[in-house]
């Protein structure tokens, strides 16, 4: 199973007409840990206006997916927010926009884009990054085939693990699921078939 989720927390601030809005998004693998997070950015902006927030969880035992207007029109704040996470084809992220009314009203289209450029520019802060499920490898060569072993790993998405030094050099590899046969094929072909290499369940 792979999804695009944040790579941490980010936060954003926007002023639109007086009213100051910010936004908070962060990564949560489970329901509890985006109410968690709700709550405490509802207790650091407890005099905020409001502090509206959605939520998208999605593993391979539960779905959950939240959004609460906060006090603000029906439909006008979290939905659009909630709105943001998914057109951005995130999972397992919580997002909560604070605001502090500056007096003059912005009517329910002018809420809709306050909350998602709000919430958009904290997911942006935050950074997207991509999960996948992994295999491993092993990797078994000569000194002097380390430079070229590893680039070519690098390169075509792996990831060096784990290295050991004996008389060999000993690699674990992590790949994303299904492309370590591909890889294989490529480290045999770069060192001229000089390297042992065995899959790791």
């Amino acid at each position: 199973m792979s999804y695009k989720t944040l790579r941490g927390i980010g936060a954003a601030e926007l002023v639109i007409r007086k009213s100051v809005f910010i936004g908070y998004a962060s990564p949560a693998n489970s329901e509890e840990e985006a109410k968690a997070f709700i709550a405490k950015i509802k207790a650091h902006h407890r005099d905020a206006t409001h502090n509206v927030s959605a939520y998208l969880i999605k593993d391979d035992k539960s779905f959950a997916l939240r959004y609460d207007d906060d006090g603000e029109p029906k439909g006008s704040a979290g939905k659009p927010i909630l709105k943001v996470i998914q057109n951005k084809g995130l999972s397992n992220v919580v997002v909560v926009v604070t605001r502090y009314f500056g007096g003059i009203k912005l009517g329910y289209d002018g809420l809709v884009k306050a909350y998602s450029d709000a919430a958009s520019l904290a997911i942006e802060n935050a950074g997207i990054v991509e999960i996948f499920e992994t295999e491993h490898l092993e990797a078994v060569f000569p000194y002097n085939l380390y430079h070229t072993v590893r680039k070519t790993i690098e390169k075509n998405g792996g990831k060096v693990v784990d290295e050991e030094y004996g008389d060999l050099v000993k690699f674990t590899v992590e790949i994303k699921k299904g492309e370590a046969d591909s890889l294989m094929n490529l480290l045999i072909e770069k060192t001229r078939g000089r390297i042992k290499l065995r899959p790791l369940s």
